[in-house]
């Protein structure tokens, strides 16, 4: 009786499995992607709607603070252009017709500037 190594019939005995277990694995792989998928409740949903509240809480109290102090900036603009506004009436009472002063260019244009910036302010762009 010829006894017969162990290891002798495995080295093709392990190609055998080993292709069997890629085949199979490739398989259920591709059954895998071919299931549709079916929408699960979303994980964290609850922090992350108390989260995405909070954000837009954050975000409308900022927003109403730049709005408050726009508006606080346009009170003082505004009555710096009435002061100013002011100031060159009485400039130009005091000149005569044939003389202009450069105080009263000057004060135009500060009033020019500060007009247009009490415009685009009011735009909301600053």
């Amino acid at each position: 009786m010829k006894l017969r190594p162990v290891f002798e019939g495995t080295v093709g005995s392990q190609k055998i499995i080993w292709a069997f277990l890629i085949s199979l694995l490739l398989s259920i792989s591709a059954q895998a992607q071919a299931m549709p998928q079916r929408p699960g409740p979303p994980m964290n949903s609850g922090r992350d709607d108390a989260g995405d509240q909070m954000q837009q809480q954050i975000s409308h109290d900022l927003a109403k603070r730049v709005n408050e102090q726009r508006q606080k900036t346009l009170v003082s603009d505004t009555d710096r252009l009435v002061k100013l506004a002011t100031e060159l009436k009485e400039y130009v009472d005091k000149s005569n017709a044939d003389v202009l002063s450069l105080d009263v260019i000057k004060k135009a244009d500060q009033i020019e500037k500060l007009a247009h910036s009490v415009k685009e302010k009011m735009k909301g762009s600053n």
